[in-house]
């Protein structure tokens, strides 16, 4: 076999230009030795000395000092490189290698994943919904951007079924949440993406509720670049899909979400028909005990059904709003910045702009306070109305 020919990667740039170059040590000495006498370089370079110089060690594997001066100037004249760049290994075969050890390191992590890591991360998502709803996603977005990273590099290297299973729930969760923030940021491409990224984690697991619950959100993108026909049609995809194969709280939360996205289209029966199945679903529902994280109680959905009254100019949004604003746990600030945002909508409808400004004001402190442009759109929508009556 031909030195050109050998099959493993170049150890050295110096023998990777020389298989460039598709010549035998020889040939390429041959060619050094000439070169140095047209340029009048002392230096020389036997084949022997090329190949050793190339491979980056001496005879039985001894280290390989520096060439001689001459030599290392004749070589740096022929490519153009300086002698230590020549010498060190090539830098894809660099990141090859250190690609390969970051795949070691991250299987071997993955595969440290227990039921008492699953838990832990858990509790670090818990943590993070608590800060998000009360300090708003202006502050824990990034954190759970981080954390998507975290649980993909598991998922994507985990083995074991159960875990990539509870790996991929888990990935879908933070990646709904990640929708919703971004959604509230301001940044609606982001957040379809990351609701799109969501629904393909979710697929792993055998609970369908998990995949239900990010494509429900993706609906309510549709809804802020203005396309509620889209939503709704989605909405009643989705819930279809989980009609037979998701638990009952699910079901209220998917009745209630389409319920919001029909009284974006203006369609005000159909919303309340919907909203009313959700509430009987809620009834009889216990405690949560398995498929994602659901906001969602009387208190919530009266909040949610509110905000659809106000949609459709309905007087009783009024009275349905403000109950659940005197009912809502003061640690979901954003949903009390929503629900003001309503109940300014709902008085405004019915000419009372005193009332709505006391709504808009506080909605408006509560709105930097988070961050939300969302609601701050929403506000400056409000503001004009007020202002042109």
């Amino acid at each position: 076999m031909s030195d050109e020919d050998e099959p493993r990667p170049a150890r050295t740039v110096l023998e990777q230009l020389i298989r460039e170059r598709q010549e035998t040590y020889d040939e390429f000495a041959v060619f050094v030795t000439n070169f140095a006498k047209d340029c009048g370089e002392p230096g020389t370079l036997s084949a022997r000395h090329a190949k050793r110089l190339a491979s980056g060690h001496g005879d039985g594997g001894k280290s390989l000092g520096r060439p001689q001066p001459a030599t290392a100037r004749l070589l740096e004249r022929v490519f153009g490189i300086g002698i230590a760049e020549l010498l060190a290994p090539p830098r894809n075969s660099q990141k090859r290698a250190d690609d390969d050890r970051e795949l070691r390191a991250l299987l071997r992590a993955s595969a440290r994943v227990d039921g008492a890591v699953l838990d832990l991360l858990r509790e670090q998502l818990t943590v993070t919904r608590r800060l998000d709803r009360q300090l708003g996603a202006i502050l824990a977005h990034d954190e759970v951007v981080a954390k998507i990273d975290q649980v993909g590099k598991l998922l994507g290297h985990s083995v074991m079924p159960n875990t990539r299973e509870a790996l991929a729930a888990l990935l879908s969760e933070l990646r709904t949440l990640a929708g919703w923030q971004a959604l509230d940021l301001g940044n609606v491409s982001q957040a379809w993406q990351h609701y799109e990224h969501g629904a393909a984690a979710a697929k792993d697991p055998a609970d369908h509720s998990f995949e239900a619950h990010t494509r429900a959100g993706q609906a309510f993108v549709l809804l802020d670049i203005g396309d509620s026909a889209a939503a709704v049609g989605l909405m009643e995809t989705v819930r279809r899909d989980a009609d037979q194969n998701t638990n009952r709280l699910l079901r209220s939360w998917l009745a209630a979400a389409h319920g919001e996205v029909l009284a974006a289209d203006g369609q005000r029966s159909a919303s309340l028909r919907a909203f009313d199945h959700a509430a009987s679903l809620l009834a009889d529902d216990g405690q949560q005990t398995a498929g994602p994280y659901l906001a969602l109680d009387t208190v919530h959905l009266a909040r949610w059904r509110g905000h659809a009254l106000a949609r459709v100019g309905e007087p009783e949004a009024v009275d349905v709003l403000t109950h659940a604003l005197d009912q809502l746990d003061p640690t979901f600030v954003r949903a009390e910045t929503a629900l003001r945002v309503d109940l300014a909508t709902a008085f405004i409808a019915m000419r009372e702009q005193e009332q709505a400004l006391v709504h808009v004001r506080r909605a408006q402190t509560l709105a930097a306070e988070i961050g939300s442009v969302r609601q701050h759109r929403r506000l400056e929508r409000l503001k004009a109305r007020i202002e042109s009556r």
